[in-house]
């Protein structure tokens, strides 16, 4: 089994084990045996995220073997045991590599991409040492898009939502694997519609976040204090995760980014790219997402103005607090 958490990766998958490619925030996986055995997993994409979801596959039991662009990413995963790759082919060219038969990308990509590469992946022919994944098809890799929901909190927590596209039988296969990382696995239908969920609750999360950044500064031009304020967003209807669990005024939570000089979390530059990925896909369908626009513009001026890996919620320092040249 292979999983990568990175969208470059996912081309080299096809190459990788000769049949089909990945992007780098992709996961593939080789199930073949009983879904409660140990399996040797390939692993692409030791980010925030993905360093610690590997981990818990790790703890669950399963053999690693890592890839990732920072070779002090993979040193770390090595040290507590998982073997290293220099590159998705190595991974499954060496003696006793990882030969996939279901692949799993949650990376987040645009659902006609998601789309191309499932019917690439059902195209090509497992790898003749690969062992058919049981509830797939016998002849050919399978694919699913499965993009997370939850954070770094979520993935160091094993709390992650993972939206699932594809076939019945592959989602069933990797559901065991996707349950030591995560604690819901949706089902959302065919091949690209995991790409499609999580564009969709990226476009309301990027929304929301600048709408609670919005009415906290100016609560706070009107005197009120940003704290208490929030206390009423979370008791009345304004209520959201930006508010009670995320929120983006320093000083009002602990233990999230704001409090943190917006230092870690969900990178501003990000949230720009899943805003723009959102604004193709409303193209691609002839929908209309002016408020994500507007969004994705504010933003975008956070990473124009350096912050583009701080956490997103520092849209509320420099759009709305008047803490920056920039003002919306």
């Amino acid at each position: 089994m292979l999983f990568t958490t990175s969208r470059l990766a996912l081309p080299s998958v096809v190459s990788w084990s000769r049949c089909i490619s990945v992007f780098e925030q992709y996961a593939a996986y080789s199930s073949s045996s009983s879904q409660n055995s140990a399996r040797k997993v390939g692993f692409i994409g030791l980010g925030n995220m993905g360093s610690r979801m590997a981990a818990n596959l790790k703890q669950g039991g399963h053999q690693l073997v890592v890839h990732d662009r920072s070779i002090a990413a993979m040193e770390e995963a090595c040290k507590d045991g998982a073997e290293a790759a220099s590159s998705p082919v190595e991974m499954a060219s060496q003696e006793g590599g990882v030969r996939p038969a279901l692949l799993i990308d949650s990376s987040t990509i645009d659902p006609p991409t998601a789309r191309e590469v499932s019917a690439a992946a059902a195209a090509a022919a497992l790898h003749h040492d690969a062992q058919p994944c049981s509830a797939c098809s016998a002849a050919h890799p399978t694919l699913i898009d499965a993009p997370v929901s939850g954070g770094v909190t979520g993935a160091s927590k094993a709390t992650l939502t993972f939206m699932c596209g594809g076939e019945k039988g592959a989602l069933a296969a990797a559901e065991p694997y996707l349950k030591l990382m995560g604690k819901n696995v949706v089902n959302c239908g065919q091949s690209g519609n995991g790409q499609a969920a999580k564009v969709c609750n990226n476009l309301v999360l990027g929304v929301s976040m600048a709408a609670v950044a919005e009415g906290l500064a100016l609560g706070s031009k009107l005197g009120l204090d940003p704290k208490l304020l929030s206390d009423i967003f979370n008791s009345s209807s304004a209520r959201c995760w930006s508010s009670d669990s995320y929120n983006p005024c320093p000083g009002v939570m602990e233990g999230v980014p704001a409090s943190k000089d917006y230092k870690g979390g969900f990178a501003c530059k990000l949230m720009s790219k899943d805003l723009g990925l959102a604004a193709a896909a409303a193209q691609h369908c002839d929908a209309k997402v002016p408020m994500s626009e507007e969004a994705a513009r504010l933003y975008q001026q956070v990473v124009d103005a350096e912050g583009a890996d701080l956490d997103f919620g520092s849209v509320f320092k420099y759009v709305y607090n008047g803490t920056s040249t920039m003002h919306a």
